[in-house]
């Protein structure tokens, strides 16, 4: 029995070699041969690993032509193919600390062998995200330039790398050399570059490293002119023996020595004494990263010594002596292992992916949203596809690709249940607006389902709504399980004596958790709008009302009990007046206040003595701001992206999660996404985050 499943796992491990080659190689080809990437390099640095993996534990099913030994693609054939004089390398790559510790055990038993004691000390450079090149000196001229290619053969791009002010092309020494660098656009550049390539409705370039590489590889010097693009330079591969200069001994030395002949070095590298220093210094770049103007994917590191690195030497496609630690990719690629389906707040079924833990972002998940089941139709998606997932910050992980090259047939399709997996009561899509068209979610029926419930109280005592401290949600569960509250209300109602007896409470978590409730009591009216949980009313929506009602209706709310009245007879073209409220919001928010028994919750948080709060709008006027909507697209940079909407909505302005007509502004980070296109479309105001900086001053 054990032999048939050892048989059965190499003859599917063999499988996924096969399939995982041909992807890769699919990728590279289309990456570095025809300039049109399918995938991002962390997607592409996911699959690798993967397959790394697979062939230490089954070397037997590793070809010689697997994508693990090689370098880099092919060059283009529309440019003259250059030999390298020395052969180029690329780094392995390290995704934990733990890879580290065992890079550096495996250094440590090699030189063991020589030099006993010894001391090793390292040299950290951030990874530039660019397009390698390979310059060539002759007297202290600059006589070519390459790319990396396959490590081997590259391509000859000096005319575009002559336009580059910051590689030089008279040296401050007259010595022949080989230095190596990376080639990259800085990132305002590149919104730059995309401002006039959307005018001209031309594709936008995804990321600095693309447009670094298509600026590179065009025919003519004058388009890569007209994009300024920058060099850092961090190797010398060779320098002339008969010249009165030596090869330095250390790698910091040669840092220095490149900077002394005039090479743009990043003056960002370190000497480190362990590899406690090393992930200090990996940990400060990893916050401070995306504030830098360049993209930095990881962080390089090298054995000082030169003696030791001639020693170590390489593997058949990798320097032993150092090692690349990537940064927590935002996408990877994993297996969905099972789709299993939630019930919402609302209702709705959602389908959640259950897939094979993968890092991602910094963090381990193990779980990823769906959406409905059109969003499944639409991405084709099977149980046991491998699928790119991506995740941002605190976002739920997403998936975003099928990658249905690598299927076995062993997939199968995912139906939507007819019944809620909860409470068993049947399921439908519900009519929108009147209309005939039907929503893309399927709702239970069960208006008293346990699981809305749940999840109506989660998002009540939410960060968003009333922030509770010590609500989380096995404690939600915990309470309606066993029948101490059954709606939000009652919530205010609680003793210590009611949860005392409940397990995981003793009398001072009792006490902790009735003096969160207590303190959470008084609260702004846009955060009690959003924690109703009334449908098609997020955070955005609640800001727009709470601050535009009252000037709507000519009337002044100061307390719940006149919120109770007041909305109890708003009507939905009361509601249609408010900027931004569109015909969804206006419906739901009608519907909901119209209902008796919410009327009937509310006000018994009333009598539990539940406050609200009106701010004074007068005091936070901005002219330039005020009444003005914004759209939010691409990664802040000094600020995150709550705080720029704080600033916004203080300021008397709103926000919008799509882009109109009415739109006044779009506010652009880093790497924006369609939003950036559409106001270009509409011709809507872009502005940076300095911009705004001005504004709101």
């Amino acid at each position: 029995m054990q032999k048939r499943c050892m048989r059965k796992e190499q003859e599917q491990s063999a499988e996924r070699i096969q399939k995982l080659s041909a992807e890769i190689n699919k990728l590279r080809f289309e990456y570095h041969v025809l300039d049109k990437p399918d995938a991002t390099d962390i997607v592409y640095d996911s699959l690798m690993k993967e397959l790394r993996e697979l062939e230490e534990k089954f070397p037997e099913y590793k070809s010689i032509d697997s994508p693990t030994q090689r370098i880099g693609g092919q060059p283009l054939d529309k440019f003259k193919k250059v030999l390298h004089k020395t052969r180029q390398w690329s780094f392995n790559d390290a995704f934990s600390f733990e890879e580290i510790k065992s890079w550096e055990e495996r250094m440590k038993r090699i030189i063991t062998k020589t030099h006993n004691p010894f001391q090793l000390d390292y040299v950290c450079e951030l990874k530039i995200d660019g397009l390698k090149v390979i310059l060539t000196y002759e007297k202290g001229n600059f006589i070519s330039g390459a790319t990396r290619g396959d490590g081997l053969i590259g391509e000859d791009v000096s005319e575009n790398l002559r336009t580059i002010f910051n590689i030089p092309l008279k040296l401050k020494q007259d010595i022949s050399c080989i230095v190596v660098g990376e080639c990259f656009m800085g990132k305002k550049e590149l919104t730059r570059i995309n401002k006039l390539r959307a005018k001209k409705n031309e594709a936008l370039f995804a990321n600095s490293r693309n447009a670094a590489a298509g600026s590179i590889r065009q025919l003519d010097p004058k388009i890569a002119s007209e994009r300024r693009l920058e060099c850092f330079v961090y190797d010398i591969d060779k320098i002339n023996k008969q010249e009165n200069l030596k090869m330095p001994d250390s790698q910091i030395e040669e840092l220095e020595l490149l900077e002394e002949l005039g090479f743009r070095v990043n003056e960002n590298y370190r000497l480190c004494e362990s590899i406690e220093e090393i992930e200090d210094y990996y940990s400060e770049w990893t916050k401070k990263k995306d504030k830098e103007d360049f993209g930095i994917d990881g962080v390089v590191i090298k054995i000082n010594s030169r003696k030791l690195q001639e020693e170590l030497g390489y593997t058949g496609k990798s320097p032993r002596w150092g090692i690349a630690y990537k940064f927590p990719a935002e996408r990877v690629t994993t297996i969905v292992e099972e789709i299993g389906v939630q019930v919402g707040r609302t209702g709705a079924l959602t389908p959640v992916a259950h897939l094979r833990p993968v890092l991602v972002a910094g963090s381990m998940v193990s779980r990823a949203t769906l959406h409905n089941e059109d969003e499944i139709k639409k991405l084709d998606l099977m149980i046991r596809d491998t699928v790119v997932i991506q995740k941002a910050g605190d976002v739920i992980p997403e998936i975003i690709e099928v990658l249905v090259g690598l299927r076995t047939g062993r997939e199968k399709k995912f139906e939507m249940p007819l019944a809620c997996p909860i409470c068993g009561s049947s399921v439908k899509k519900e009519i929108i607006g009147g209309k005939a068209e039907k929503s893309a979610a399927v709702y239970c029926v069960n208006p008293k389902c346990f699981a809305v419930e749940k999840e109506k109280i989660i998002h009540f005592v939410s960060k968003k709504g009333f922030n509770i401290d010590g609500l989380g949600e096995k404690i939600v569960e915990q309470l309606l399980s066993e029948g101490v509250i059954s709606n939000t209300a009652e919530l205010f109602e609680l003793k210590i004596g009611d949860l005392k007896p409940l397990e995981r409470f003793a009398e001072k978590s009792a006490d902790n958790l009735i003096s969160a409730i207590k303190e959470s009591k008084c609260i702004n009216l846009e955060k009690f709008l959003y924690a109703l949980g009334i449908r098609y009313v997020g955070e955005e929506t609640a800001v727009l009302v709470s601050k535009s009602i009252m000037s709507v209706l000519g009337i002044k709310i100061n307390k719940l009990e006149e919120f109770i009245d007041i909305f109890s007879k708003v009507t939905k073209e009361d509601l249609l007046k408010v900027k931004g409220i569109g015909e969804k919001s206006a419906e739901s928010l009608s519907q909901w206040f119209s209902n008796e028994e919410n009327i009937k919750l509310l006000e018994k948080m009333q009598r539990t003595g539940v406050q609200i709060l009106v701010e004074n709008e007068e005091k936070m006027v901005n002219e330039k701001i005020w009444r003005k909507t914004f759209v939010l697209t691409g990664e802040a940079g000094n600020f995150t992206r709550d705080a720029l909407k704080d600033m916004i909505r203080k300021a008397g302005g709103f926000i919008s999660s799509s882009v109109s007509k009415k739109t006044d502004y779009v506010l652009s980070g880093e790497k924006p996404g369609s939003k950036y296109q559409k106001a270009v479309d509409l011709g809507v105001r872009i502005i940076t985050e300095k911009e705004f900086g001005e504004m709101i001053k």
